[in-house]
Order: C-alpha cells, then sequence, then structure tokens
C-alpha cells in the first residue's frame, strides 16, 4: 500500500520521467478534487498528501539505499496540485469549471516541471536535504514557484495585455 501511495497509483513506474508522468496523474486528480470542493479541498489534499508523503518516504528510504528513489513521485503531486491552486481559484471565481482555464493548467505544469528540474534557490536546498522532508519539500517550493510565475503570467496576459 505505501508503494502505491508513494508511486501515486504506479505512476512512479511509468518510464522514462516518471516525476511527469506523476503530474500529469495530478492533473485529473486535481480536477476532481476541485469539482468536489473547490480550492480550499485542493489545498487540504495537498497538505495532507505532503504530511503523508513525508511519512511514507521517510519508512521508504530507511528501508534502502536511495534517499530519493525515482519511482516516488507523490512529491510531484504535491507540487503540481501547489502550482494548480491559483487556476482553481481562478475557476472559482470566474465560475467555470477548471478545464476552461486549460492555458493556466498547461503554464502550472510546465513551470513546474521546469522549476522541479532545474530545483533554484529553496527547491535546491531542500533536495540538498537528502531526507524525507527534503524529498517533498523541493516539490512544495517548486509548486509555489510555478503558482507565482502563473499568476504573473495571467496578469500580463489578462491585465496588462488584455
Amino acid at each position: 500500500m505505501r508503494r502505491l501511495f508513494l508511486s501515486f497509483f504506479g505512476a512512479g513506474y511509468i518510464r522514462p520521467a516518471p516525476g511527469t508522468w506523476g503530474s500529469l496523474a495530478a492533473l485529473p486528480a486535481a480536477w476532481g478534487m476541485h469539482m468536489i470542493g473547490g480550492p480550499v479541498l485542493l489545498a487540504l489534499g495537498a497538505a495532507a498528501l505532503y504530511f503523508a508523503g513525508v511519512y511514507a518516504t521517510r519508512i521508504e528510504i530507511e528501508m534502502g539505499d536511495d534517499h530519493d528513489p525515482g519511482w516516488i513521485v507523490i512529491d510531484e503531486v504535491v507540487g503540481q496540485w501547489i502550482a494548480l491552486l491559483p487556476v482553481s481559484i481562478g475557476a472559482l471565481h470566474a465560475g467555470v469549471p477548471p478545464h476552461v482555464l486549460w492555458p493556466g493548467i498547461v503554464t502550472a505544469f510546465v513551470l513546474f516541471r521546469l522549476f522541479d528540474i532545474s530545483k533554484p534557490w529553496l527547491a535546491g536546498r531542500a533536495d540538498r536535504r537528502g531526507d524525507a522532508v527534503g524529498v517533498m519539500l523541493d516539490d512544495v517550493w517548486a509548486g509555489i514557484f510555478a503558482a507565482l510565475g502563473g499568476l504573473a503570467l495571467a496578469y500580463l496576459s489578462h491585465g496588462v495585455l488584455g
């Protein structure tokens, strides 16, 4: 059960690029959470998965010799959900389902993957911790950076250029 959770129902075992597959698997789950409970449920879900992910990852890495196995993608799910929060909030505000804001979803996905792979600043610092908190926290920072980047691009598109 722990590996099923950490791999987000097997998405982490898809090759190549399991992190990208985990991020893709996070999209329909985020949509479902938004439809049930809006951005509040999405944020609570990300928080719950973060803490559960730290706990389960700690157990997994204590049992092995790899501090960040590639098949663990629950961290990507958490980060992707954080990156999608502005889209969820925008959809709620506009009174439309989130898929209507598909450019924001694509932007959140691409920016999250960019920040997750490049690990700038606080994301890199978290990744270098080499523990379960670091495994999860670098993706939280990547998600925050992607959310802020998406907000900036939405402002440019709708506020300045729109």
